[in-house]
């Protein structure tokens, strides 16, 4: 009884994981910001393809 108490205190006490949580954490805000973000930039994205594109066109 006093090992399995010993062990449930420990659990609670260990903070190893806490800092892959936090990274998990900002890396899922950031990934949503990403999509958030992705419907405003694509219109600007596609026209620099675009022009891209047509400069290479007219090189060859």
């Amino acid at each position: 009884m006093v090992i399995d108490m010993i062990y449930i205190r420990n659990f609670f006490l260990d903070d190893a994981g806490v800092t892959a949580i936090e990274y998990t954490l900002i890396a899922s805000l950031i990934a949503i910001a990403i999509v958030a973000g992705f419907p405003l930039l694509s219109p600007a994205i596609s026209s620099l393809f675009t022009k891209i594109a047509a400069h290479t066109n007219a090189l060859t």
